[in-house]
């Protein structure tokens, strides 16, 4: 659907109050033409956690987790691990 709108003096046009407060990414294509998508957009300081690296270690442990069953651990045992910076076996 194509909907014509006229830019005001202070540059700005209006989309409609079923847009307002969303956010949306204006995309400038070419001189005079805008692609405007909403969203949900990924702060700077979370970036990180959309990284490749962090995105395999998160399929990693979800994988783990998902195979692997919860079970109970010894707390003075796990302490001592902590404690002499001892590799954890199985």
């Amino acid at each position: 659907m194509t909907s014509l709108k006229t830019i005001g003096n202070s540059g700005q046009i209006t989309l409609g109050k079923e847009y307002a407060g969303k956010q949306v990414a204006v995309d400038l294509i070419e001189p005079g033409v805008w692609v405007i998508k909403t969203g949900q957009f990924i702060p700077d300081n979370e970036k990180w956690l959309h990284t490749a690296i962090v995105e395999k270690k998160l399929k990693t442990a979800v994988s783990w987790a998902e195979n692997n069953i919860p079970r109970g651990i010894d707390l003075t045992k796990l302490e001592q691990i902590i404690e002499n910076n001892e590799p954890h076996s199985s």
